[in-house]
């Protein structure tokens, strides 16, 4: 096919994208499991955010190859030809990687439509109103269904069901609200809309659900070590309501962006125990896993900065781009 310069610029962005985060995503796939078993062996905190690197890791590490070197090579060494041919395999690659981000982004953003729709309905049906020793801004809502959340991505709030209320002694209260907002400070909310984003190999192809499996119950796990923050007594009134609010009924909404108190009961016995005992944990990995991506970090801004400032390199670049675009 025939293509005009900036056109062809464009397919060969989706065309680099695809084979790059293709290679990218076996690799990260290729790894997921030991990085599970690492994962086991760290606190919940760092754990999540391993997962969380790891998830995100292909979709970042190829925008930076397209913006960082595919563009500049292609405007600084393609001569400016009114119109040129692109071979059959780019043009398969352009279009899979085109819609493998079209899916992404529809993914992504009808998701934030509808929790922004269902938060309108909460802030016009319910009752704001302050709790907790730090006075915090709930919107209580009537009805039966029983629900604790943090809701939304920009400005999340914190939404409860007046039958949770009624069912929640306030020592229980206190540590659920405790559990909620270090979800609302750690931003898991905007976390599972950038999953929502992240490309999948192919369109309506999720081959890395394990990381993102592994990350929500790090997440909830890291939530209740904020929320209890080593007092006893704080574990047991967080556990206990744990446990009533799962009697109450468990009613999951993927399609909404919320991090629930109790989101699914597949993972409520471990957290009640972990929160009943002191959990041990083997640090050990963590110092070696830190400075490992410590230094490819550096190694690898080091290549890039080099790379960068040196535009004759862009050549080579310029040469495997030729190659694909035929």
């Amino acid at each position: 096919m025939i293509l005009p310069y900036y056109l062809r610029l464009l397919c060969l962005c989706f065309a680099t994208f695809f084979v790059a985060h293709a290679v990218s995503w076996l690799i990260v796939r290729c790894i997921a499991p030991t990085a599970l078993r690492i994962a086991e062996t760290m606190r919940p905190r760092w754990s999540s955010r391993l997962l969380f690197g790891l998830r995100m890791a292909p979709a970042a590490i190829t925008l930076f190859l397209v913006v960082g070197f595919c563009v500049p090579s292609y405007v600084w060494l393609e001569p400016d030809i009114a119109s040129e041919r692109v071979g059959f395999a780019c043009l398969l690659a352009s279009l899979t990687g085109a819609a493998v981000w079209a899916v992404a982004l529809l993914r992504g953003f009808l998701s934030v439509a509808r929790t922004a729709r269902y938060v309108r309905v909460c802030q016009r049906n319910g009752v704001e109103t302050t709790v907790g020793q730090d006075s915090a801004q709930v919107l209580v809502l009537n009805g039966d269904v029983p629900l604790m959340a943090v809701a939304g991505v920009v400005h999340p709030c914190l939404v409860v069901s007046q039958s949770v209320m009624n069912a929640l002694s306030d020592e229980q209260k206190e540590a659920a609200f405790r559990h909620e907002t270090a979800h609302r400070i750690s931003r898991d909310n905007l976390k599972k809309f950038l999953f929502l984003l992240a490309p999948d190999i192919f369109p309506f192809v999720s081959g890395l659900s394990s990381l993102e499996h592994g990350w929500a119950k790090f997440t909830e796990w890291a939530a209740d070590d904020q929320a209890v923050d080593g007092d006893p007594q704080r574990a047991l009134s967080l556990a206990s309501a744990l446990v009533k609010v799962a009697k109450m009924g468990v009613h999951s909404t993927p399609s909404y962006l919320l991090s629930s108190l109790v989101d699914d009961d597949r993972d409520l016995e471990t957290r009640v125990d972990r929160l009943l005992r002191e959990p041990a944990y083997a640090e050990k990995p963590l110092a070696p896993l830190v400075a490992f991506a410590r230094n490819a970090s550096l190694v690898i801004a080091g290549v890039a900065t080099t790379i960068l400032l040196w535009p004759e390199s862009l050549g080579g670049i310029h040469r495997l781009l030729e190659h694909l675009v035929q």
